[in-house]
């Protein structure tokens, strides 16, 4: 990427389109949580399938990010951001639409392919475009996006839910998604492929997605015999991949980065286990303010909403405590805070006050504020400028690996001390137990993320960029 990437397109526009991205899809996962409950009696759900709702979305966007974040290397970003922007606009439409489970999951899943093709290409875009003076404030202001959808989320899915019905917003996910895509084709000229005529590495996109797939699909179903085989074969099948890009020609996705750097690996694992001690947060909470509180969609949005208010101020002022702190440390310290609200979490019960929620919440989104920038900054300046990209990328399917088997843990949860049966009062002590569990078992793996991150802040600093 050079400064002259952006020459003769309207930064400005780029800048709307990426941050827009950026929005849509945390407000669709924070508003749909919300909105789980709600689906879940209309269609009489069993509480694994509603998981799936969730989990749908993010194996989908698992089995393409790699993938297709080649393909637009080779092919052009811009077409494949379209591409994803009407397949998630589609999709979002016919989910407003589904009378049925199996119509929704199907719906959530293509939800999750077209997002894989979207949000990466954005990113990437905005690279290519600001000069590498511009580029921490172009993705400091796109990056303010995510955390203002996951704070608007859950009030607008609550009001939407409660209002309107909790098929409106997939509805305006829809409409957003095509005043989006009519804004790209507008104001988006140029086309970036700077792998054009380079060799698409077809068996290896194959066996990640079969690896992805069949490992996470088997985790979902542990501790079944048919669960256990699915998830032993998507193991294999990940060993077989990664044996299969270290000798391709064209890997799919570089594994070399793996192999030396120390704060890059690090750092990396940090990240995978924030998001997966920390990404079903929202959800259990969202499902025991409306099952065990008793609350209406709207009013736990409201309460989850404390989190998310500060997961956006701490995002937008850790890159200037950064600046006087060194990142590693400002990260290392978003963990332990995460941690300490994940332990809080663990003593919820039927007389538990709200606002001890509140102030559990609050500690849980300072610290993912606090972690989320400067782990990012950590990752993409302990590689060279050739590899940010790659580098990118890696961050990416970390995060998404980690909201996935986050909600792969809540499912495992559920169908242990629920079954196959419906959340309904008479279940009301076995969700308790499953929810306070499920803290317990984040709370150690947090306990994990704090280590690796502390052995990050101390394997040295990160190497200049080249």
């Amino acid at each position: 990427m050079t400064s002259q990437a952006g020459a003769g397109v309207n930064k400005k526009i780029i800048l709307i389109i990426a941050t827009t991205t950026a929005f849509i899809l945390p407000f669709l996962v924070a508003s749909v949580n919300v909105a789980l409950p709600v689906m879940g009696r209309e269609f009489a759900m069993e509480a694994v399938v509603m998981s799936w709702v969730g989990t749908s979305y993010f194996l989908a966007i698992a089995i393409v990010q790699v993938p297709f974040g080649r393909l637009s290397d080779i092919y052009g970003r811009k077409k494949l951001f379209l591409v994803g922007l009407v397949v998630s606009s589609l999709a979002s439409i016919v989910g407003g639409f589904a009378n049925s489970v199996p119509l929704l999951i199907i719906s959530r899943a293509f939800q999750g392919l077209g997002a894989g093709m979207t949000f990466n290409n954005s990113v990437a875009i905005l690279m290519s475009v600001f000069t590498r003076e511009e580029r921490a404030k172009a993705l400091g202001i796109s990056q303010s996006g995510t955390y203002l959808g996951l704070s608007l989320g859950p009030l607008i899915g609550g009001l939407l839910t409660e209002h309107l019905g909790w098929q409106s917003i997939f509805l305006v996910s829809g409409g957003l998604g095509i005043i989006l895509l009519i804004l790209v084709l507008w104001g988006l000229k140029t086309e970036w492929c700077e792998a054009k005529g380079e060799k698409f590495d077809i068996t290896g996109s194959v066996a990640y997605i079969i690896a992805i797939a069949l490992f996470m699909y088997g985790f979902s179903n542990l501790p079944s015999t048919t669960g256990i085989i699915l998830f032993v074969v998507g193991v294999v099948g990940m060993f077989f991949f990664v044996r299969w890009e270290l000798k391709a020609p064209s890997p799919v996705f570089d594994l070399t980065l793996f192999r030396r750097n120390r704060v890059f690996i690090f750092s990396n694992l940090a990240a995978l286990i924030t998001y997966l001690s920390t990404f079903a947060v929202t959800f259990l909470l969202s499902l025991y303010l409306q099952y065990i509180k008793d609350y209406t969609a709207q009013s736990a949005g409201l309460v989850l909403i404390a989190s998310s208010v500060l997961m956006t101020i701490f995002t937008l002022s850790s890159g200037f405590i950064s600046q006087k702190y060194e990142p590693r440390l400002v990260a290392t310290a978003g963990m332990a805070l995460n941690l300490a609200a994940l332990i809080m979490l663990i003593f919820v019960g039927d007389t538990t006050s709200i606002w001890y929620i509140v102030v559990a919440l609050a500690i849980y989104g300072t610290g993912i504020g606090l972690f989320v920038s400067p782990n990012t900054n950590t990752i993409m300046g302990s590689v060279a400028n050739r590899v940010l990209g790659v580098a990118s990328g890696t961050l990416g399917t970390m995060r998404t690996a980690g909201m996935m088997l986050s909600m792969g843990i809540t499912m495992i949860l559920f169908s242990l001390y629920i079954g196959q049966a419906e959340i309904t009062p008479v279940y009301y002590p076995q969700f308790l137990t499953s929810v306070r569990v499920g803290f317990i078992v984040f709370s150690v793996l947090g306990f994990g993320g704090v280590i690796a991150q502390m052995v990050a802040r101390r394997s040295g600093k990160e190497p200049a960029s080249q």
